[in-house]
């Protein structure tokens, strides 16, 4: 299994034409070829040449040659350097929990993969860029990188390919399909061929500069639009002399497309800017509107931007995001410091997304959790850049200060960052925030009791009783019992995961004070904690049962999702140990839908080995490997395994199925388990039936001949060539054959396959029955 969840698949290439794509032929041709001899390839070109239209194409025609996918990250919507590997890791779906750099989790998730990797805007970058791509390259010898930058990396063994203006012909006939599309007949059929022809020399053939210009079409001719960009060239030249003439004319083209808006919509454009990767009305409306700009105005103002091609817009979730291109991102800040605005702007900017995050965590638990999931994950670029921003500025007098701000965003929602994998980058934001904030502040024991809760998903055990430790002193000091009810559910949590004594009495303590102040969201995960330690160290399951449904009760009235599922997924570690192993198979199964909702992740790592431990127990050995199959790979993929958190039961039903069956069935099964796609892992887990992923191959050869069906059935059950030879009185070489023969006919490469595809059969006709 390759993919953590069916939302978060690794391959991201476009499935669709690159919007513009015009000529390029034989750049694209020159680009698959070094693709095909150099692992690190770089496209350049000064912005707005069509570098990351090209490299997309690419990525698009070349996707077949990578088994492992394409992965596209866009590095435009980060600033910091530190985060280039942590951008890629989260584009992988990889969760920060083992306590190595995002970096060393890359690699060691890429060691044994085939995939390229496209690295998109690398010059503002471009040491934290080569570095990274540098120790992928030496770390994983079969990942390609294919990047885009202004300038080149500077990387050992890099190919360089330089990204040429469009020539005149296709630069035409980009502007001509870019305006026919806003005015069908803005072409009147008299020989304008000449007139495009100049101007789109005058744009030196550039694709944003020539887009730019067509948006104009609305109001202006061709000719119209010749002659007022002469004029705006002509100007240019006695400006920055030193910069290379293509730049000159990009910079002409956005700045004369800048002159053609009205003063209001100039402003909206320099104030969006602000934005990191796209953003929603209601933040524009928020960053935008004062007094000269009425809040009612922006959403025409928008559009206006939109009819210029300033802003592109997309669609997130059902809502309408829009989005600048790089270049005039950086246009639009330039103003900003013109103008003296770019401080009050960014402060806007933070203060709307850390609005945006205490309303998440004050509904967190409610039925508006998954949109919270969504719009988080959205911004989550704007969140950065509002934490960095905090972190710049110096604090100023007052209860918060902006870095008091900061240790807000960066600690709540918890869950959010958790289920994101994020747990080392929240860790990371708090440290600084923690550092650059006084030893009084009102939020700091919170924020202490959140950065031990992640620094316990790495596993450094000396860090958290600091933090503790400190958190502790400060809720004694202030006689904050809140603040003492958060340190004890740090410690209980520690001390399940560790086996370590005081984990029911410490999660008891944390749920008498939660509830004792109505905190109801608090209240939720100590109650998980007493549950399975009170069921798993003092054998009390009827206990651990009236915890884990209030637990369960009070998410579901509510609405929530992620609780009613770590709830549930409590109940069957209770059940498959101590009770029914009906209800603990109901439960898993419940929770595991949950969070297909939500994107857990790591809750899909502990509901699939949960669902082995119950397939064990109902003896369905076979089942319960091909699912430690498919928990395997979710662990690996979240950094961790199931011996950090659920170590004892996984272990005894492990080691059951292994006696059930032997090594050698337990091992061809285990590895089904991990060859299933995302979406056949989850059928097979929620005991749907798997389609025949062959479908295609048996349409093509036919079915296999009895003989071959026969054999591929003991494949399925994990026998040997020998033992097959031995069941069926044949020579072992009549026996690898057969194989060879169903290898082929089917499309396979290895008899795990084999295996998946039988099961998958095996259920279809179930399903049919």
């Amino acid at each position: 299994m390759r993919g953590g969840t069916v939302d978060h698949s690794e391959t991201t290439t476009p499935s669709a034409e690159p919007s513009g794509y015009i000529g390029r032929r034989g750049e694209g041709a020159e680009v698959r070829r070094l693709l095909g001899k150099a692992r690190l390839v770089t496209l350049t070109g000064p912005g707005g040449v069509g570098k990351t239209t090209l490299a997309t194409r690419v990525a698009r025609d070349v996707a077949h040659l990578f088994p492992d996918g394409v992965v596209l990250v866009e590095l435009a919507e980060v600033r910091d350097g530190a985060l280039v590997a942590n951008l890629v890791a989260d584009r992988l779906g990889l969760h920060d929990r083992s306590g190595l750099p995002a970096g060393r989790q890359v690699i060691d998730h890429l060691r044994d993969r085939v995939l390229l990797l496209v690295l998109d805007n690398c010059e503002h970058l471009i040491d934290s860029s080569a570095e990274f791509a540098a120790a992928v390259l030496a770390g994983c010898p079969r990942i390609v990188v294919l990047a885009t930058s202004r300038q080149s990396l500077g990387v050992a063994g890099e190919q360089v390919l330089p990204v040429p203006p469009l020539p005149i012909a296709d630069a035409v006939r980009l502007f001509r399909e870019r305006a026919g599309a806003i005015v069908p007949s803005a072409f009147d059929g008299q020989d304008e061929e000449a007139v495009l022809a100049e101007l789109c020399g005058r744009l030196d053939g550039l694709p944003l500069a020539i887009e730019l210009a067509a948006a104009r079409i609305r109001s202006l001719s061709p000719g119209q639009i010749l002659d007022r960009l002469t004029g705006r060239l002509t100007l240019l030249t006695s400006g920055r002399r030193t910069a290379p003439r293509r730049q000159q004319t990009l910079r002409a083209a956005i700045d004369w497309s800048y002159h053609l808006c009205s003063p209001s919509e100039q402003t909206v454009w320099a104030r969006t800017s602000v934005f990191s990767g796209s953003f929603d009305l209601d933040a524009a409306t928020h960053v935008c509107a004062d007094a000269g700009i009425a809040a009612d105005d922006v959403l025409e103002l928008i559009d206006g931007l939109l009819d210029k091609s300033v802003l592109i817009r997309g669609r997130q979730s059902g809502v309408a995001r829009y989005q600048m291109l790089e270049s005039l991102r950086e246009y639009g800040q330039e103003r900003l410091d013109v103008t003296g605005d770019r401080h009050r702007v960014a402060r806007l900017h933070r203060d709307w997304f850390a609005g945006l995050v205490a309303r998440a965590n004050e509904e967190w638990v409610s039925d508006r959790q998954q949109r919270w999931i969504e719009q988080l994950g959205h911004d989550h670029a704007n969140l950065r850049a509002a934490l960095a921003w905090s972190l710049s500025e110096p604090d100023e007098p007052g209860e918060a200060g902006e870095a008091g701000r900061a240790l807000r965003m960066a600690a709540y929602p918890v869950e959010y960052w958790l289920l994101r994998g994020l747990a080392g980058e929240a860790r990371t934001w708090l440290g600084r925030a923690l550092a650059a904030t006084s030893g009084d502040h009102p939020d700091r024991a919170d924020a202490l009791c959140v950065c031990a809760l992640h620094t316990l998903w790495m596993g450094d055990h000396e860090q958290i009783a600091r933090l503790l430790d400190e958190a502790e002193a400060l809720a004694e000091k202030n006689a904050d019992e809140v603040a003492r009810g958060r340190v004890l559910h740090i410690r209980s949590f520690a001390a399940m995961l560790t086996a370590r004594p005081g984990s029911v009495e410490l999660a008891a303590a944390t749920c008498a004070i939660f509830r004792a102040h109505g905190l109801v969201h608090a209240e939720l995960h100590p109650l998980f904690i007493h549950g399975v330690s009170v069921a798993y160290r003092d054998r009390d399951p009827a206990a651990a049962r009236a915890s884990l449904r209030r637990m369960y009760d009070l998410a579901a009235e509510r609405g929530d999702l992620f609780y009613r599922a770590m709830a549930l997924f409590g109940q069957a570690t209770v059940e498959v140990e101590f009770g029914d192993v009906t209800a603990a198979a109901d439960a898993a199964t419940e929770a595991l839908r949950l969070d297909l909702r939500t994107g857990d992740q790591q809750g899909m790592a502990y509901r699939v080995d949960t669902l082995a431990w119950i397939a064990a127990r109902r003896d369905e050995h076979e089942r319960a490997a091909t699912l430690f199959g498919i928990a395997g790979a979710l662990w690996e993929r979240i950094g961790t395994t199931a011996d950090f958190a659920v170590h004892l039961p996984h272990v005894k039903h492990t080691a059951a199925t292994r006696d059930a069956i032997g090594n050698t069935r337990f091992e061809q099964a285990y590895a089904a388990g991990r060859a299933l796609s995302d979406a056949e892992a989850v059928r097979y887990a929620l005991g749907e039936p798997v389609p025949a992923s062959p479908s295609a191959a048996d349409a093509r050869t036919g079915i296999l001949t009895k003989r071959e069906t026969e054999i591929a059935g003991l494949i399925a059950k994990g026998l040997t060539n020998r033992d097959i030879a031995a069941e069926l009185v044949i020579s072992q070489r009549t026996v690898s054959t057969h194989v060879e023969h169903i290898l082929t006919k089917l499309g396979f490469g290895n008899r795990a396959q084999i295996a998946v595809w039988v099961v998958g059969r095996a259920g279809a006709r179930r399903a049919q029955l």
